[in-house]
């Protein structure tokens, strides 16, 4: 059984399109999500600690919406205010938690070009998203188109599209999974299996909005991920401090995940190399699943981490969301 397990979660990973279990079409409405609560640690339910991190709760997510799930990437405003998107282009507007919701709950498909409105619905594959609080503007880096998006205030329209030839250069199945904005206004993207010469994954920072034609050539850097493993999400906790996402699936363990620590100089020549110094490491009997989802929020004063599954759609994959506190 753990073999059939692997070999239909590499089949999913790895295939050149998405598959069919993928939902068609989805339309805007209401979003109704039940959320359970999970241990860290089945073996031990009080156990708290993994790593530098403190487990501050956790839920297994569901709803009967044929769209909700496959979360790829999220951001969190506030005490459990979730905004989630799917690899499919799907945005989701949801609350976990103790607290009142800020919004009412929704799902809604990313809103496109005019000039885009005949791409087949799977190409849509969104596996990264950043934000901009200032000007409240989103960004999302599509895996498939190998393009970045800008996105007005409250995802109301598509103000800037751009696909890069570095991007390109990359395996469409495996491109932009990370992708984030500096607080300074620069953006940075690891590319999951684009590689450089050297086997470290190619890694790009550009000076100015990557969605703008008139944006300066990025530099090309080099991530040095924890061995054995991908990234899959990145976030910025300052200008030269990053969290990464990583994943990994074997036979012993299925999936695995590290969340680890990149630090980014203050002027960075080309190739320079961006080690993981690994955090945290979840792993069986600590949940675990194919972890694609990142986000920072702050709770009086504190800097909470959010990690997010992608369930791909699959009967043997869970919508897991676990809140961590990072010591």
């Amino acid at each position: 059984m753990r073999r059939i397990l692997i070999v239909l979660a590499l089949a999913i990973l790895l295939l050149p399109a998405p598959p069919s279990t993928k939902p068609a079409a989805v339309r805007p409405g209401t979003l109704l999500v039940t959320a359970r609560s999970v241990p860290l640690d089945s073996s031990d339910p009080d156990r708290r600690r993994v790593g530098t991190l403190t487990y501050l709760g956790g839920w297994q997510l569901g709803s009967d919406n044929p769209g909700f799930g496959s979360i790829s990437s999220l951001l969190v405003d506030g005490p459990g205010q979730i905004l989630a998107l799917s690899d499919a282009g799907v945005l989701m507007g949801f609350h976990v938690g103790p607290g009142r919701a800020s919004r009412r709950p929704f799902i809604a498909p990313l809103p496109v070009r005019a000039q885009d409105r005949d791409r087949p619905w799977w190409s849509w594959d969104s596996e990264s998203m950043t934000h901009d609080p200032a000007s409240d503007r989103y960004w999302v880096g599509f895996e498939l188109l190998q393009a970045i998006c800008r996105y007005s205030p409250g995802f109301a329209r598509v103000e800037a599209c751009r696909t890069w030839p570095e991007i390109v250069a990359w395996p469409k199945t495996g491109s932009i999974e990370s992708f984030t904005r500096l607080p300074d206004g620069r953006f940075i993207a690891i590319g999951e299996m684009g590689m450089t010469a050297d086997g470290h994954h190619d890694t790009l920072l550009w000076s100015g909005d990557p969605a703008e034609h008139d944006t300066a050539d990025p530099i090309h850097l080099h991530y040095v991920a924890p061995q054995g493993y991908r990234p899959t999400d990145m976030v910025a906790l300052d200008d030269h401090h990053l969290l990464v996402l990583n994943r990994r699936l074997t036979l012993q363990e299925l999936f695995t995940a590290t969340i680890a620590m990149i630090e980014l100089p203050e002027n960075p020549a080309p190739n320079t190399e961006l080690r993981a110094r690994t955090l945290a490491r979840l792993a069986p009997p600590l949940l675990a699943d194919n972890f694609e989802g990142l986000a920072l929020s702050r709770e009086q004063g504190r800097t909470i981490l959010w990690v997010a599954s992608d369930d791909n759609h699959e009967f043997f994959q869970r919508t897991l969301l676990l809140k961590f506190r990072l010591d």
